[in-house]
């Protein structure tokens, strides 16, 4: 903050300099404004003949003999078209990740190496954080080249200026509008929007355009001014520039009016079109955006009838924003402000962020700049600190010097040297009991880390037999005859088996990370549980009712959602890869996916109590439990491949030569084709069960069966079943250790 409290917003634009002096009101969302200047020059700044450079250097000449800004802090603006403004949409994200995936984003959205451009970017309203944990979160990501930054700057520094900030036009514009038109953003409800708010500036060669609710802004540069509507006139009344400029503000006042305004009615047309086509871009970006009032903005606004034709031509409610609602003060009743308050837009937003009061905050000034002002700064202090510690210095080693020849005694010597030993034996004391602390503290962890591998050497097999209960067993059939007249194929298709060829595991020590990752995928899978469970009903009652069955799947579809919050703390992922040919028109609707879940998935659920795990050791040894129980939960099929015809050797080796999937994270693999050369080549033995061999020559040599391959994961948190929680005593250090 200032010295003075007060704070300056200039706009060096390119007909006139705007500055206004605030500071903030005791009244909420109120600025005082104490002075403002307005100092227009000779000739346009884009005008061929003029020399940009020395006008402004006139400019700040003449505003810095009128007013004193060395106590103050001071923002400047800058075009928007000499800086980048990006509004990026980011995905669910750590809060604490945000500014890496910004940066990322700068490298690909700033056309330039990052450190030739200043750049800064802000949060805006809105999005959801739970858990660490960013939804819908939206930043404002603004840049300026290092050098254009400096050229602008170029103007104050020559005149001993010190811009505390550094501003894009339309940011500043956004900061007022907010400020003017809306509550506080804190305020505002995502889910129920307000209308959004148009603010049209025109300049001398361009207009800005801001759109924005509150919650989100949009900000576009349109090429046309109120320049253009000089030089039409400079065209059709073959005047000169400064001519036409005086006829363009007298428009009214001309000797035939009518003339005037059919001159300009061109210029008129061409800027609602770009107007029009500007918020038709808008609304569609964003499809749930209303827009309410547009307000116009800019000395060039002040061009008679612009305001209705703009209206008519919209169909919407425009009117020039000549009042503005948070500034007071007796200033604002100057007829010098009254006649130009429409070009002071830009510097009363510039004001609002010197003062703090705005909403963004984002500064372009360079940050070797602020790290200068604040060494400067602090230098007196510094200064005077180093001095104030240095007397202390002295004046202490006097004292001691003092203290020191006064000790004339050897009683002082030897009453020293005792203290000093006695000093020393009890920190070697304390050493030594803080060393038997540690031994003990880690040979207790030692004990207790050997002791739970004892407890939990056994659950992996305690696993490996869940995995085997849950598959569908076809051990307990007898073989098939010789004379069976079934073809091989529909033998192996009709048996209800499950071929694993690979289990995985990977442990996550957070498992709401894995589901996050698969919550979408859980949901569908739970739906199509329920729709398998359904068709097995309906196939038994031979009832289908097509209505009743859509309701249930929208009911459970909504169940699943609202109850389903996922496993938590750290655990095991385990991965099952495999494949099954039970996949025959005879056999739907349990085909494909669904006889993976109607056998395995089904038996794996945590709502399966009929499925039972003998358990190999611990306090339960010898008993059965569910698969909830011994810890697993939420299996679903994460990838799965179409049903495929695949072609397999015949008698013993009855390989399919394809390539099995890949472990946790891979595709599904596998060619669908054996090698070229010889048939046989490539077969994997014992794809065909081992009871199903062909050793009949009234058997083909070769088959062919539908094949359907399948990755099935499922969390696994072991825990050792009936083993009693340890008593603790907060007076046993031991004790504690064991219960943690």
């Amino acid at each position: 903050m200032s010295k003075s409290g007060a704070v300056w917003g200039i706009d060096i634009g390119k007909c006139a300099l705007k500055a206004i002096r605030c500071r903030v009101s005791s009244e909420p969302r109120k600025l005082v404004v104490e002075a403002f200047d307005y100092i227009e020059y000779p000739q346009l700044l884009s005008q061929p003949d003029a020399d940009p450079v020395e006008l402004v250097r006139t400019a700040l000449t003449g505003f810095l003999s009128r007013n004193d800004i060395s106590r103050d802090d001071v923002a400047v603006s800058v075009p928007g078209q000499l800086g980048l403004a990006k509004f990026i949409k980011l995905p669910p994200i750590e809060t604490k990740k945000i500014s890496d995936i910004v940066t990322y984003e700068a490298r690909q959205q700033i056309p330039f190496p990052l450190d030739e451009v200043i750049w800064e970017f802000q949060r805006m309203p809105g999005g959801i954080e739970e858990s660490g944990f960013v939804i819908d979160a939206e930043v404002g990501l603004f840049a300026m080249k290092r050098d254009q930054v400096y050229r602008a700057l170029a103007p104050l520094t020559r005149q001993k200026i010190e811009v505390s900030i550094l501003q894009l036009s339309p940011l500043a514009l956004a900061n007022m509008i907010l400020y003017e038109q809306l509550p506080e953003t804190s305020t505002l409800d995502p889910d129920n929007p307000l209308q959004s708010v148009v603010l049209v500036t025109m300049g001398v060669d361009s207009t800005d355009l801001v759109v924005t609710n509150g919650l989100r802004i949009w900000q576009r540069s349109m090429p046309i001014g109120g320049s253009h509507f000089t030089k039409a006139l400079v065209s059709g009344k073959k005047l000169t520039f400064a001519k036409a400029e005086h006829l363009k503000r007298n428009a009214v006042r001309a000797e035939d009016p009518k003339e005037v305004f059919r001159m300009l009615k061109p210029v008129f047309n061409e800027f609602v079109t770009e107007l029009q086509r500007s918020l038709n871009f808008f609304t569609g970006t964003d499809r749930t955006a209303k827009i309410g009032k547009v307000f116009l903005l800019g000395n060039a606004a002040k061009l008679r009838g612009l305001s209705d034709f703009v209206a008519k031509q919209l169909q919407m409610d425009v009117h020039r924003l000549d009042v503005f609602r948070g500034l007071e003060g007796s200033e604002l009743a100057s007829p010098a402000f009254k006649e130009n308050r429409l070009a002071f837009g830009t510097a009363y937003g510039l004001a609002l962020q010197a003062a703090g009061e705005s909403f963004l905050k984002t500064n372009l000034l360079p940050p070797e700049i602020r790290i200068d002002r604040i060494i400067r700064g602090k230098k007196p202090w510094a200064v005077l600190a180093i001095a104030a510690l240095l007397v202390g210095v002295v004046i202490s080693f006097a004292g001691n010097v003092r203290a020191w020849k006064s000790f004339s005694s050897d009683n002082y010597i030897q009453a020293f040297s005792k203290s000093d030993a006695a000093g020393k034996k009890s920190q070697n004391a304390v050493k030594a009991v803080e060393t038997e602390k540690t031994e003990r503290e880690n040979a207790i962890k030692q004990r207790d880390r050997l002791v739970s591998v004892v407890e939990r050497r056994f659950l992996a097999i305690d696993l490996e037999r869940a995995i085997a209960a849950s598959l569908p067993n076809e051990s307990g059939k007898a073989p098939l005859a010789p004379g069976d007249k079934r073809s091989l194929s529909d033998q192996i298709a009709d048996r209800t088996e499950l071929h694993i060829q690979k289990v995985d595991c990977e442990f996550f020590p957070d498992l709401s990370v894995w589901f996050t990752a698969i919550k979408d995928k859980w949901e569908e899978e739970q739906v199509l549980e329920e729709e398998a469970e359904g068709e097995e009903s309906d196939s038994e009652k031979e009832t289908p009712v097509a209505e009743e069955a859509d309701n249930a799947k929208e009911k459970a579809e909504s169940d699943i959602k609202a109850k389903e919050t996922g496993p938590t703390g750290e655990g095991f992922v385990i991965e099952m890869v495999g494949y099954h040919f039970h996949n025959e028109d005879r056999h739907k609707p349990l085909e494909g996916a669904q006889f993976v879940r109607s056998t395995l998935i089904r038996n794996l659920s945590s709502k399966n109590d009929a499925v039972k795990v003998l358990i190999s050791a611990g306090p339960k040894k010898g008993d059965e439990i569910s698969m909830a129980d011994l810890g697993i939960s939420h299996p679903l099929i994460v990838r799965s491949s179409t049903i495929r015809d695949i072609l397999l050797g015949g008698n013993a080796s009855g390989g399919s030569g394809m390539g099995g999937p890949p472990g946790m994270g891979g595709p599904p693999g596998g060619r669908g084709r054996r090698p070229p050369g010889n048939p046989r080549a490539g077969a994997a033995p014992g794809t065909v069960p081992p009871d199903l061999e062909s050793g009949n020559p009234d058997r083909p040599d070769e088959l062919t069966l539908k094949r359907y391959e399948f990755t099935v994961q499922f969390c696994w948190k072991p825990t050792i079943l009936g083993k009693p929680t340890p008593e603790v005593d907060e007076n046993d250090p031991a004790s504690l250790a064991r219960g943690n």
